[in-house]
């Protein structure tokens, strides 16, 4: 048999995993402690993803990759043993608990103290995301069990303290000390380790109740592998609902997020008028545009560079709302479930004298085109080709049919970056889809002369990936050092590209709109200690998010000869 090298088999891994998660939710259940279950851990610890850290390891539970998947999963995830994926099966006006994750747009209740219900409303790649981790916490309460118990069935002692540890309310001193020593031991990992992730974890569960303590956490994915040993009765399983199966490839949110805008937009008589639209998050674009005109107006100096402006208004969010309330901003809440809010700019309200000066804008132009910006904000995986192309069909108003002009769509994300660093720029010559012969030429409209020199700014291929935890180093130094020259990794970029192309040959979009795609590099997956896992940028974001901010304002509201971005 011909030898088969690293990459290869990690993507043989990768497409093993995507086959049996759309196997078992077909199927309607699974087991992670049953055949497919023991599978879907086989082919995750194959790949080996960088966001795990040492999942493989058997001597070492994995704490950064528990950190970042504790902060995107249900607070009590860690004892649950039966977990139900389901469409929205109309659960306000009960008494279950709603819980949205930290960092992730998810909407999950728990119906009793050992079961949870996650609404799927953001497509398939959601549920690529919570098999991932349900499979990751598997691999770790596995190993956590084979640490604590004993060839005669009992436990040692470490656990008996942890067990104390998990109940007490709030240790302190050489109390917390010796807690975190006996867990240290538990875990394979050294004090100081164990102890930062403790303090990590406390910090989140103060400031938004959004997890247990890691105490809870480690002593409840323990206690439940015992559990499931001694009585089948026990056993985790994963159920997906007839309605989610039947929702899956289908745009039911998409096209009632869609068809709420669409709604918004004609009764406002938006419908005449060029419209941009814009995926980003829900701050930098209104900040860009009304920031300073917001610090005016409540008789602050205006910082003379822009990223020192946004510092300054970092914690005056309802001040810059209220402003820009009154000049052309309107902010749309999602009522529809795919969690997307969006904001719609009305440039022919803004008062162009309170723009940051750094901001270039041609005021004779506003006034004769008016655009209007539409700010959505960002989708998830596969959710992006669903809302874009619902979003760019005609639609039907008052016995007519109405088609909004759309001249330019950009797409401003975050991604994994290949040659560069956190805090660099990358701009998409094309998106390559992982897993499918599908890839897309992008002619965007950015290029490296667009931004200042403080950054730097690669230009390339983009792989669109099938999800943030499915990342392995030889796959992507493959696509990074061979022919694909790929510069990034993000998730979204080939679904918005795909609704695009569809768009244009079904005549909802020109031929020659402009199409933009700019991300800034949230992590390095080649480079250790810069995954996705090392936490959040801070300060070291400002300047790659606001510089891409302010050259999308600018060729909106400035618009030059056209031109394409140059292949690196």
């Amino acid at each position: 048999m011909e030898h088969l090298s690293k990459s290869q088999k990690a993507r043989m891994a990768i497409r093993a995993f995507k086959i049996l998660a759309d196997s078992v939710s077909l199927q309607g259940h699974y087991q992670p402690f049953g055949k497919a279950g023991e599978n879907l851990s086989e082919a995750l610890k194959l790949f080996n993803p960088e966001i795990y850290g040492s999942m493989t390891d058997p001597r070492v539970i994995e704490l950064k990759g528990l950190e970042y998947v504790i902060d995107r999963m249900p607070r009590g995830i860690e004892r649950c043993n039966r977990v139900i994926l389901t469409a929205n099966e109309e659960f306000e006006g009960t008494s279950f608990e709603k819980i949205v994750p930290l960092k992730r747009r998810r909407l999950s209740y728990v119906v009793s103290d050992k079961e949870i219900c996650f609404v799927i409303a953001r497509g398939q790649t959601e549920v690529y995301d919570i098999l991932t981790h349900i499979t990751f916490l598997n691999i770790e309460a596995q190993k956590i069990q084979r640490q604590i118990c004993n060839k005669e069935g009992g436990t040692c002692p470490e656990w008996h303290d942890l067990s104390k540890a998990a109940g007490e309310e709030e240790l302190t001193g050489a109390a917390l000390d010796q807690a975190i020593w006996n867990l240290s031991i538990i875990l394979g990992r050294t004090y100081q380790e164990t102890r930062e992730t403790y303090h990590y974890m406390e910090k989140n569960r103060r400031r938004s109740h959004s997890n247990n303590s890691l105490f809870t956490i480690i002593y409840e994915m323990g206690q439940r592998v015992i559990n499931e040993i001694r009585s089948i009765d026990e056993r985790l399983t994963v159920y997906f609902t007839p309605s989610l199966r039947e929702m899956i490839g289908h745009h039911k949110y998409a096209s009632d997020w869609a068809r709420d805008l669409k709604e918004l937009m004609y009764g406002l008589g938006l419908d005449k008028r060029q419209v941009h639209l814009v995926s980003a998050n829900m701050h930098s674009v209104r900040n860009v545009i009304y920031g300073a005109g917001a610090l005016r107006d409540l008789g602050e100096k205006v910082p003379d560079t822009l990223y020192d402006m946004v510092e300054a208004i970092r914690k005056r969010e309802l001040d810059v709302d209220q402003y820009a309330g009154k000049y052309g901003y309107l902010f749309h809440r999602d009522t529809s479930g795919s969690g997307i809010d969006v904001m719609v700019i009305d440039s022919a309200r803004i008062d162009l004298s309170a723009l940051h000066p750094a901001v270039k804008v041609d005021a004779e132009f506003i006034a004769r085109e008016q655009p209007v910006i539409v700010v959505m904000d960002y989708a998830f995986g596969t959710q992006a080709f669903s809302v874009l192309d619902e979003l760019l069909c005609n639609c039907h108003f008052d016995d007519h049919v109405v088609q909004f002009q759309v001249e330019s769509i950009a797409i401003m994300g975050k991604a994994g970056i290949l040659p560069g660093e956190r805090g660099d720029i990358m701009l998409a010559t094309a998106h390559v889809m992982e897993g499918t012969p599908h890839n897309y030429i992008v002619n965007n409209d950015l290029q490296v002369e667009d931004f200042d020199e403080s950054v730097d700014v690669y230009v390339g291929p983009m792989v669109t990936v099938l999800g943030t935890s499915l990342q392995n180093r030889d796959v992507l130094e493959r696509f990074h050092h061979s022919s694909w020259k790929a510069v990034g990794l993000e998730m979204e970029g080939g679904h918005y590209q795909r609704a695009i192309n569809g768009a244009i040959i079904q005549g909802h979009l020109p031929p020659d709109v402009k199409i933009r795609y700019a991300y800034y590099a949230s992590d390095n997956p080649l480079r250790t200690g810069q995954t996705l896992a090392a936490g959040s940028m801070g300060r070291e974001g400002i300047i790659p998010t606001y510089m891409i901010t302010r050259v999308l304002v600018e060729k909106i509201l400035q618009p030059v000869k056209e031109r394409t971005c140059s292949r690196g």
